[in-house]
């Protein structure tokens, strides 16, 4: 799974500690895919949830443990090297055994609700589950959350962009930047470990076809009939300008690809454009799983990256406690 560094002006743990989290993510995905990979695999009882919320409220543990001592597994005597894993880029992870845990953000258990009869049933039903999660990680820190709008835990793209692509891949999803003092929304930038992937999503009715044919408008074809809708172009190119100018004012070398994404839809433009790539419902499928197999581990540049565009977003979140005072009003 890719990591979701930044959900629109929500706040993240990575702008406190970009060098930990990443590590820690992959870390607590492997220990718990593994725990329950095995638990299946022996016929053991799958664990039942146990509720975030519980542990969100405890006051922040300053003590260091291993995640092994907290999740001891019971391993059968033979290997299942044979069965297919989640997808986890083994690179991130520290080879040390202890790291400092946050218990009341970090804790994240499964709830399978019946025994899958294939290994690909329990991925599906871990990764989906894990996304919920992962939505929850990307929102709130040990002392600040911000309010999830719940279009997010529906949002399609969304969940194929973070469950099927690996997780040195780093992702804004439509982050609030402050360019000037003014907030900007940006759509989706994609940091993996080589290259900046700034991605302008274009989805309508299914089917249509978006004729480009004009700087300003294009042409939206669905069935018989045709409307004019502003030339996406202009919002990609912009983009990628905010983004240009903030690595260069810091430094950053890395080189910015510029997407046009419809998943549903198909493009009509007459010609090329340099450094822009069109996906459509035709191509989609084959750049997902390109991507997918990129195995390269983060470099530092890209982290570079994330942390610059990390120091320009805007931020909307609530001390836990005022969050906690709420709740207990709601109850009276």
């Amino acid at each position: 799974m890719s990591q979701l560094v930044k959900l629109q002006d929500y706040i993240s743990r990575y702008q406190i500690d970009l060098s930990r989290y990443p590590t820690q993510f992959v870390r607590l995905k492997k220990i718990q895919w593994d725990r329950v990979r095995e638990q299946w695999v022996s016929g053991d009882e799958l664990p039942q949830w146990q509720h975030m919320e519980q542990q969100e409220n405890e006051k922040e543990s300053k003590k260091t443990f291993s995640f092994f001592d907290k999740f001891k597994i019971k391993r059968s005597p033979k290997e299942t090297d044979d069965i297919e894993a989640v997808e986890i880029m083994n690179d991130l992870i520290s080879q040390e055994g202890e790291i400092p845990e946050e218990e009341s953000t970090l804790f994240f258990e499964p709830n399978i609700v019946y025994k899958p009869n294939t290994i690909e049933e329990l991925k599906k039903l871990f990764l989906d589950q894990f996304f919920h999660f992962q939505i929850k990680w990307a929102s709130s820190t040990i002392r600040e959350k911000s309010y999830v709008d719940p279009k997010f835990l529906r949002d399609t793209l969304l969940r194929s962009i973070l469950q099927g692509l690996p997780d040195s891949f780093l992702v804004f999803y439509y982050p609030i930047i402050k360019v000037k003092k003014a907030p900007v929304e940006l759509d989706i930038v994609l940091l993996t470990p080589t290259e900046c992937l700034c991605i302008t999503v274009v989805e309508q009715e299914n089917q249509a076809v978006f004729v480009g044919e004009g700087d300003r408008f294009w042409t939206k074809k669905f069935g018989k009939t045709s409307n004019k809708l502003l030339n996406p172009l202009i919002q990609l190119n912009r983009m990628e300008s905010i983004i240009s100018k903030i690595f260069l004012e810091n430094e950053v070398e890395m080189p910015i690809r510029k997407i046009l994404l419809s998943r549903n839809g198909y493009f009509d433009y007459p010609g090329t454009i340099f450094n822009v790539q069109f996906i459509d419902k035709r191509e989609f499928p084959n750049w997902m799983q390109n991507l997918k197999h990129y195995s390269s581990p983060m470099k530092h540049m890209q982290m570079r990256a994330a942390k610059v565009l990390l120091q320009t977003v805007q931020t909307t979140s609530f001390n836990r406690d005022i969050w906690n005072a709420e709740n207990e009003k709601e109850k009276d």
